[in-house]
């Protein structure tokens, strides 16, 4: 639900912009949508930072719960928001602020959720967790896809856009609901919040800046998933609908990438577990480079050319979407690991995962779209780097 709920807002950036920003020029409305998509990136640190500290404290259910309602209440006040036209500049607003809440929830779902998987798995299925988690993740992101695609298909564009676009928000508030309820019976991992470990660890700061090696490396490890990601999940799609493609074939393939990245998570985790957790990564990773490239194929209109380059980048995103987490979370210890990887987590898709798209169009309206796929492929090698360098310095804490 949670990234049904963060995916669905980028979807349908193209139909909310004209709503809540001044519709003269449609290009221009999208950008001042993705420009909100992407503060709620920037307020992903300040989540990661809070919460994560919170959840090194108190446990990891309790902060969970929180994220997960804040998520849920925020797309439901987009959903029955007023719009540009009603209320003016103030509608505007109003989504500004919804995001930044979601942007909070979302800078501690990620690398919270993570560490709590791998902190329940036994050791050497720590691949396993990673494709689990992202099965479900994945599954949030299809569904986002297949009910915008629902929706599209059952109204006209012209209904889709004047509040059609809603009824995708009033799903992924329904859905808080339910779990809200199934978090409520989670268990507890962190030893200190059951009893079981000492009640005053050792500062949480001091030890990350212990591991400040480690921490670069996650932003750089999460910064380059999350660039890949958001360009083709959100970006490609939006360059598509700018390059007046037809809105329900745009989300039946977003959906058909969806539904790649479901099937391949768990086979991805599996794999990561038998040939080495850390090895599988970085072979994944260093195909980022050629995949990014491929982009260059769809430079102006035409279905065939957007579907080809969508689903084969997409083989190669599954895998590094599968792994990024996991791979971040073997650089901390317990005892800090909410903190500094909500911290890195939190850098990295500020600054470049919330960027991509918005970056990726405007590359294509200057002409110089070739840049896009180079910065894609340097974050991909420096990743790599910083990985090899804090896992040869301060070790790993899970997987190997």
């Amino acid at each position: 639900m949670e990234w049904y709920d963060w995916q669905i807002f980028g979807l349908l950036a193209a139909f909310i912009g004209p709503n809540f920003f001044p519709n003269a020029d449609p290009v221009s409305s999208t950008l001042s949508a993705l420009s909100v998509f992407a503060v709620g990136f920037a307020f992903r640190p300040l989540g990661g930072v809070l919460l994560g500290r919170l959840a090194d404290r108190i446990g990891r259910r309790k902060v969970l719960l929180l994220s997960i309602t804040m998520m849920a209440v925020s797309t439901l006040v987009i959903a029955i928001s007023p719009t540009y036209q009603d209320i003016g500049v103030f509608a505007g607003l109003l989504l500004f602020v919804c995001r930044v809440f979601q942007g909070i929830s979302a800078g501690i779902e990620a690398p919270l959720s993570t560490a709590y998987a791998v902190e329940l798995s036994p050791a050497g299925r720590e691949g396993r967790a990673a494709g689990v988690l992202s099965m479900f993740v994945n599954l949030g992101i299809l569904g986002a896809s297949l009910v915008s695609f629902a929706t599209s298909a059952l109204i006209d564009d012209a209904a889709m856009a004047d509040g059609g676009w809603r009824v995708p928000m009033f799903v992924g508030a329904a859905l808080g609901v339910v779990v809200i309820y199934l978090r409520r019976n989670l268990p507890e991992s962190l030893p200190a919040a059951t009893g079981t470990g000492p009640q005053a660890p050792p500062p949480v700061w001091r030890q990350v800046g212990r591991h400040w090696l480690a921490l670069l490396a996650i932003i750089f490890v999460v910064g380059a998933a999350q660039a890949y990601n958001y360009a083709w999940n959100v970006g490609l799609p939006n360059l598509a609908n700018g390059f007046g493609e037809d809105s329900t074939s745009v989300f039946a393939l977003t959906t058909l990438l969806g539904l790649i990245l479901l099937v391949g998570s768990p086979l991805v985790g599996m794999l990561a577990d038998r040939r080495k957790l850390s090895r599988t990564f970085v072979a994944t990773r260093l195909l980022v480079v050629p995949a990014a490239f491929l982009m260059l194929a769809y430079a102006g209109p035409g279905i065939g050319g957007f579907s080809i380059v969508l689903l084969v980048g997409g083989l190669v995103l599954v895998t590094n979407m599968t792994l990024y987490n996991v791979i971040s979370t073997s650089l901390m210890p317990q005892t800090c690991r909410a903190t500094g990887v909500g911290l890195g987590y939190g850098i990295a898709v500020a600054l470049f995962g919330g960027t991509a798209s918005y970056l990726l169009i405007w590359l294509q309206q200057q002409g110089i779209d070739w840049l896009f796929p180079v910065y894609l492929a340097a974050l991909s090698l420096i990743s790599v780097v910083l990985y090899l360098l804090a896992k040869r310095t301060t070790g790993l804490y899970a997987g190997e």
